[in-house]
């Protein structure tokens, strides 16, 4: 599917489609030479186009789909405003345990649900306009950018000559090689905010983060929502730990998951997809009405002449980057999916301020420097930053643990938000933080205290020393730093301390 197809063509989609991609648009009469030639209008771009304008630099902007790329139109922004309704739905059928009655049997009006999607995304595109980024001083072109040799990109026909550029052209889902699949039809993150029908039953191929949250999201919502994972477990890169909270938590609202299992054909009966899985205990075959794949990205190189100004690449890891996320042509960089392994809106941002300083200001900024953390937007969230306590064990590092159950935090009893913990890890007999786990409602807004106190050296024994506002579940990181703080308090210490109170009377 082109990105250009965004469904149904209501206000909101027409709003959002005037902003990203305006039909009326012009593209600018090319200047002389640009500083800077970004290709792409994702967050990776539009971050190194609007940081090296603001500095005076001649900057040119390629998009020949939809400015604000995954984020703004197929990721974060319409999940995270679906998944809030699910999370709605879920919190007024438990509202009895708050004393609440008469919600167990609330529905979802899909349509409704979806077109808030619509409505939220149309809303926060105003921020990667066209016409703002014109504003702000950056030459935006339409089309399809295509390296045609040393220091021009062609812009379906239009010549841009440049001093640098970046190629900044994100992902897009990938399409495992499954018999019956294309025939049968399926749902990527592209088309699935298209959908103002709810599915009554559907399929995610695939346990990772964006799998594991739409499949909530639409269970929650009243599918009959089934995960298929060929690994022995979903969210592999999460913590053992953590995962077992989120399965607990996806079983409990009705998700069916089948890992270690595989795909192995779809077929069609009328309305309904057909798919065969095989697993340990042989073949067997589930009825569904929609199919969304989740099986990974494949980096968006195709097309752009690569091999004419010498960048290499790979279809699989994208265009290949060194630690300054210079390509193989010491004129050309890349961010964002396109390069990085770390496939999330936030390192794309932090890697653009990486390029600006790179190509504008001869920087020697890497790319390991950054302190990179992540999260999976399921209810209960995993947070993680730094190194996972069997990542520090398989480097052999020794560690310490500080760990904290959300149980015995007050604020998330209050709540009824008690689920999960807080695993802080320092190196062995140090408060220096190496790494950090968090499962709860909000680890994802919890988790930024950890990754400032990595990125800033901070110990915790300092965070101990931070006073945290009572009662919020914040209080958890205190917590964990009185708990490095008793360790201090040592037999011998607490000796020495006892003869100095009796000495003292």
């Amino acid at each position: 599917m082109s990105s250009m197809q965004i469904e149904p063509l209501d206000d909101y989609n027409l709003g959002l489609i005037a902003n990203v991609h305006p039909e009326d648009w012009r593209n600018p009469a090319p200047k002389e030479r640009y500083h800077l030639v970004v290709i792409g209008a994702g967050t990776a771009g539009l971050v190194t186009a609007a940081g090296a304008a603001g500095l005076g630099a001649r900057v040119a902007l390629v998009e020949r789909g939809l400015m604000g790329g995954d984020c703004l139109n197929f990721g974060c922004v319409p999940s995270k405003t679906l998944i809030r309704s699910g999370r709605i739905c879920a919190e007024i059928r438990n509202a009895a345990k708050f004393g609440i009655i008469g919600s167990a049997n609330v529905t979802a009006d899909f349509g409704s649900v979806m077109e808030r999607v619509r409505s939220v995304r149309s809303g926060i595109s105003k921020h990667d306009s066209a016409r703002r980024f014109a504003d702000l001083g950056v030459d935006v072109f339409f089309g399809n950018a295509r390296f045609d040799g040393a220091g021009t990109v062609d812009v379906d026909g239009l010549k841009l000559k440049f001093r640098k550029a970046v190629i900044a052209t994100g992902a897009r889902a990938a399409v495992p090689n499954i018999p019956g699949l294309s025939e049968a039809g399926f749902l990527t993150n592209e088309t699935v905010f298209n959908l103002t029908e709810l599915p009554s039953r559907l399929l995610v191929i695939g346990g990772g983060p964006i799998g594991c949250e739409l499949a909530q999201a639409f269970g929650r919502l009243g599918s009959e929502a089934t995960i298929v994972e060929m690994l022995p477990s979903i969210l592999d890169r999460e913590d053992s730990e953590a995962v077992e909270y989120v399965l607990r938590a996806l079983t409990r609202d009705g998700i069916k998951i089948e890992v270690a299992s595989t795909v192995k054909s779809v077929s069609k009966r009328g309305n309904t997809k057909c798919v065969v899985i095989e697993s340990a205990g042989g073949l067997k075959e589930i009825e569904v009405d929609e199919i969304l794949l989740s099986v990974g990205r494949a980096p968006n190189v195709e097309g752009l002449g690569l091999d004419a100004v010498g960048v290499e690449y790979d279809l699989q890891r994208g265009v290949i980057v060194n630690e300054r996320l210079q390509t193989t042509n010491a004129l050309i960089y890349a961010a964002g999916d396109v390069a990085m392994s770390e496939k999330f809106t936030h390192a794309a941002d932090a890697a653009a301020r990486i390029v600006i300083q790179n190509t504008l200001f001869l920087g020697r900024k890497r790319l390991s420097e950054l302190t990179i953390p992540r999260c999976t937007y399921t209810d209960p969230e995993i947070a993680q930053v730094g190194l996972s306590e069997a990542e520090a064990r398989a480097r052999g590092q020794e560690i310490d643990i500080y760990r904290i159950e959300m149980k015995d935090v007050d604020r998330a009893v209050m709540d009824g938000e008690d689920e999960g913990f807080v695993k802080i890890l320092t190196r062995k007999g140090s408060d220096r933080i190496v790494g950090a786990t968090i499962v709860a409602r909000s680890a994802g807004d919890l988790i930024s205290e950890i990754t400032l106190a990595i990125e800033g050296k901070i110990g915790l024994g300092a965070i101990a020393r931070v006073i945290h506002p009572y009662p919020t579940q914040a209080e958890a990181m205190r917590r964990a730093g009185d708990a490095y703080n008793r360790t201090r308090l040592t037999p011998f210490i607490r000796k020495l301390f006892g003869r100095w109170l009796a000495w003292s009377g």
